[in-house]
């Protein structure tokens, strides 16, 4: 009996089907596909296949390059390679759900499929020339620059004020500024004002928001005052 063929456009639109299916039972949201994605995960599966080579980087360059050469501008990128050969054939559905779930089952795969901020999605899916039917998948991820954003903290104080944005912990000196440019939604949060014995703490939380100036002033009760004012931007 002949192996059974998928039907690759299928695979395809079913893997992106379960991907979500996945994201929404765990209350995150929903991957669009994306044409300029989908050409760059379809053009390294063909090249895997044929070139009978498996990583990320077989052709040289990284999943951001690829998908900046097909015109994607990111931001974020994140990518799933699988590769799957039986003798018997596949079932479309079957193919899908054996790429799916072998990603699922993999902690840096699983992260892709599960990352929160992610937005788009593209899959390719290419048969490898051989003796037995042997299918490659490649799954992109991205988050385009058009959603990162740019804000600024200007600290009016005469002293230092310790914030922390991103996971990482920073200061802004007395009478100085900082300009933040990110990708992914963050919380920033103000901690302390002044320094050593001196230093006073200070409670203040925001989600980072584009265009935005955070405005710290001196405040003899809080240590400072924070005010929230639009960021001027150059003609």
């Amino acid at each position: 009996m002949a192996p059974a063929t998928p039907d690759i456009p299928a695979v395809e639109r079913i893997i992106v089907e379960m991907t979500n299916a996945l994201r929404s039972g765990k209350k995150l949201g929903e991957v669009h596909s994306n044409a300029q994605l989908e050409a760059a995960a379809g053009a390294y599966a063909q090249y895997l296949a044929k070139s009978k080579s498996f990583s990320h980087t077989a052709d040289g360059r990284e999943a951001g390059d690829r998908i900046t050469a097909a015109g994607y501008d990111w931001c974020s990128v994140g990518e799933n390679l699988a590769s799957h050969l039986d003798s018997n054939g596949f079932e479309s559905r079957e193919l899908a759900r054996l790429a799916v779930e072998g990603w699922l089952n993999s902690p840096g795969h699983r992260d892709n499929l599960l990352a929160p901020h992610m937005t788009e999605i593209g899959v390719g899916v290419a048969e490898a020339p051989g003796k037995h039917p042997k299918y490659i998948a490649v799954q992109l991820f991205a988050r385009p620059k058009s959603l990162s954003y740019t804000f600024q903290i200007s600290n009016t104080a005469k002293e230092p004020v310790t914030y922390t944005f991103g996971g990482e912990t920073k200061d802004v000196g007395a009478s100085a500024g900082v300009k933040h440019q990110a990708c992914l939604p963050s919380t920033l949060s103000f901690e302390k004002v002044g320094n050593g014995s001196a230093a006073r703490p200070v409670s203040a939380r925001y989600e980072a928001a584009d265009g935005l100036v955070y405005v710290l002033k001196p405040d003899k009760t809080k240590g400072i005052r924070i005010d929230i004012e639009p960021l001027q931007k150059v003609p």
